[in-house]
């Protein structure tokens, strides 16, 4: 049964926007499932009919095809650049199940400014009685948000709420993050979330007149995620950050507080950062606590907080066996003298503090997260690759620090504001200053031997900071960089450096640096990127050669942008940095492992 008809080569119904490593052959065809969202009651659909005919493209030439063919082949996406004024846009449609009904929303399509779909069940959803629809829609340069409730049967809209500021906002403590909003008691109450006071915290507005209620948590501290809310005891379950005096202002607590206001109270007494999973009714959570040198405890607690049992203790006897090192979390002062930023150090196993190690940079410079670790790297949370990568440079020799500083999320309003229209900041000079001052306390840092790296935003950063301070930096390894924010995806750049397109762009593009270096740089580069394209790094590789300036580059044929852990990679990063920072030739052609890339 066909729902649909009038569907057109590059307008079409319930298809996202495509990436380009599907028809190379990179990743599966299962990564671009049809887009649909089905009614509690199973009779409707809501899904989206994207015109990308007249959007910008990117262009890939994959030099080494995997079907064998000699002749390079050619991949062309859809990639809208921040500023663009033709990008893909979605009509929304509600369709019946059975074929008998069609409604269009009567929204403005909305701007589709990377792969995927904008269709996501955190920021859309439909009411439990399938008559309303709700999506919250940012608008573009990020400077204001906005509940929309759509009427299912007519396919009318309206805004119930919205919010606007000077500088980038979300509705959350990053952009990254799922929205702190919650429609109440069909759609009574609404809770929302805001910075407006300096800080993110939870507000209850009356979701009938739009009329604020009250402020729901207030305080020097932010709310980082809403985990559960018990709509008939009127209470609301949230994680925050730096709310406990005399702890890392990193670390999240569990607390309970209720929708009308009053005391937050602590329900995750552990000096740790803690990871919350509610049961279905509510009555019970899972409370998983861990810090860098701690490793996970899960525990059963009552929704009031009562611990009920252990469930599961991390054993690491064997990774101490081995003489691993535990990291250390520090905290010191940032480039005002007054703030605290915080990071860790990661030490080689054989550590001897007599002797005096140089130091690697681990940085990333997206605000969107933070790089330093505050929980342990337990296998099964997944995003732990880049921690044991940078444990093992450590390994060779190195005192390897990550450090989040100003710009960075999950602090106050303003010290992430730091980053807005300045992602070249990056941080970087409060990592130079927290590198002073913790070879202050460990002189057996030798900061006449510190390089730095990074990939993706860690990647212009990494090239950023040694091209800004070459006397400081003496090695940098970039990868991925997307070295010219012109030339990045309009989703991430125009949340961070805004609109318009200015002069700011341009004056924070790394080619505009490239008379400065002085160090070792190596670029290295996916030929089949399709999130940052590889003429960011060729762009600037023409720059450096205008400049005259001496410089390494790899390219990856038919690698994406998730290429740090491939063998070869891993090996040359070692190798540049053993050499040219430890001053060893490292072993000819030395094999990491075996590569999982199938050609």
């Amino acid at each position: 049964l066909a729902l649909t008809t009038d569907g057109q080569p590059g307008c079409e119904y319930a298809t996202a926007i495509p990436s380009p490593l599907v028809p190379a052959g990179i990743a599966p065809a299962s990564e671009n499932p049809p887009v649909v969202m089905w009614s509690p009651d199973g009779k409707k659909i809501l899904t989206h009919r994207i015109d990308r005919r007249d959007a910008g493209q990117f262009h890939l030439v994959q030099s080494v095809p995997l079907d064998g063919r000699t002749r390079p082949a050619l991949h062309s996406y859809t990639y809208p650049l921040p500023g663009d004024q033709e990008v893909p846009l979605a009509e929304l449609v509600i369709l019946d199940a059975d074929g008998q009904k069609e409604v269009r929303v009567d929204a403005d399509p909305l701007p589709v400014l990377y792969y995927g779909s904008p269709l996501r069940p955190e920021w859309t959803w439909w009411s439990e009685d399938s008559s309303r629809i709700y999506i919250i829609h940012r608008n573009r340069g990020y400077q204001g948000y906005s509940l929309v409730k759509i009427d299912v049967d007519t396919g009318e809209s309206c805004i119930l709420l919205e919010e606007q500021a000077e500088t980038a906002i979300d509705p959350h403590l990053t952009s990254m993050g799922s929205p702190n909003i919650r429609v109440l008691s069909d759609a009574e109450e609404i809770i929302w979330f805001s910075q407006r006071d300096g800080w993110g915290h939870l507000y209850l507005y009356d979701g009938l007149t739009g009329e604020i209620k009250n402020q729901i948590t207030s305080g020097p501290w932010a709310v980082a995620d809403i985990v559960h809310v018990d709509e008939s005891g009127r209470d609301v379950y949230f994680t925050a950050v730096g709310r406990e005096e005399d702890r890392d202002p990193y670390y999240c607590h569990l607390y309970r507080v209720g929708l009308d206001g009053g005391d937050q109270e602590l329900l995750t007494p552990e000096d740790a950062s803690h990871e919350i999973a509610f049961s279905p009714s509510g009555q019970y959570f899972v409370d998983t606590y861990s810090r860098v040198d701690l490793p996970p405890t899960s525990v059963l607690r009552a929704r009031g907080g009562r611990r009920i049992c252990t469930l599961e203790e991390a054993d690491i006897d064997l990774l101490l066996e081995a003489g691993w090192t535990l990291p250390e979390r520090f905290c010191v002062k940032a480039r005002d003298g007054v703030t605290d930023i915080c990071g860790i150090i990661l030490r080689p196993a054989d550590f001897d503090p007599s002797e005096r190690l140089p130091v690697l940079d681990d940085i990333y410079g997206g605000p969107q997260t933070n790089r330093a670790r505050t929980s342990f790297a337990h296998a099964a949370e997944g995003r732990t690759a880049s921690f044991w990568q940078a444990q093992a440079l450590a390994e060779l020799g190195f005192i390897v620090v990550m450090i989040d500083g100003l710009g960075m999320p999950y602090r106050w309003k303003a010290y992430h504001d730091v980053s807005f229209r300045n992602l070249g900041d990056g941080g970087i000079e409060d990592h130079i200053t927290a590198l002073g001052q913790l070879a202050g306390r460990y002189p057996y840092m030798d900061l006449e031997r510190v390089g730095i790296y990074g990939h993706s935003a860690g990647g212009y950063a990494s090239a950023h900071a040694i091209l800004s301070f070459p006397h400081f930096y003496k090695v940098a390894v970039s990868s991925a960089g997307n070295h010219d924010h012109r030339l990045d995806k309009a989703s991430w750049v125009e949340r961070y450096m805004g609109l318009p397109v200015g002069d700011h762009y341009d004056e924070q593009a790394n080619a505009s640096l490239a008379g400065n270096l002085e160090g070792k740089l190596l670029l290295i580069h996916g030929e089949m990127d399709e999130n940052v394209h590889v003429a960011s790094t060729l762009q600037l590789v023409d720059a450096l050669i205008r400049a005259n300036k001496d410089f390494d580059m790899l390219i990856l044929p038919n690698r994406s942008h998730a290429c740090t852990d491939e063998p070869y990679f891993v090996r040359k990063r070692w190798d540049y940095f053993v050499r040219h920072l430890l001053g060893v030739e490292p072993p000819k052609g030395y094999q990491v492992g075996e590569s999982t890339h199938d050609r």
